[in-house]
């Protein structure tokens, strides 16, 4: 009869000399995603360093002003109202699909 340290001493992973590619395989692995990742950092770096210190200013509020000013009012100052009261809004109409 086994006694509990031989079940647990035995080796019921199957042989390792037939799986041995594991390990190379694990390193070339890493090997590869850390030379990517220098590469990738490197090449970060060089595009930072070619950006310009300052980027020129946009369009400041005093533009956006003269371009509103341009827009003339559909309704001319004077308001109607053309649909009745009762009339549903448009968070209460349903769409018709």
């Amino acid at each position: 009869m086994l006694t509990t340290a031989q079940v647990l001493a035995e080796n019921n992973f199957g042989d390792t000399r037939t799986g041995g590619l594991a390990g190379p395989m694990g390193l070339f692995l890493i090997v590869a995603l850390a030379t990517v990742t220098v590469l990738l950092i490197r090449n970060m770096n060089a595009r930072l360093r070619r950006l310009p210190d300052r980027f020129p200013q946009q369009a400041g509020p005093a533009e956006h002003n003269r371009a509103d000013a341009a827009v003339v009012d559909p309704t001319d100052g004077t308001v109607s109202q053309e649909s009745p009261s009762d009339a549903p809004n448009g968070s209460q109409q349903r769409r018709n699909g």
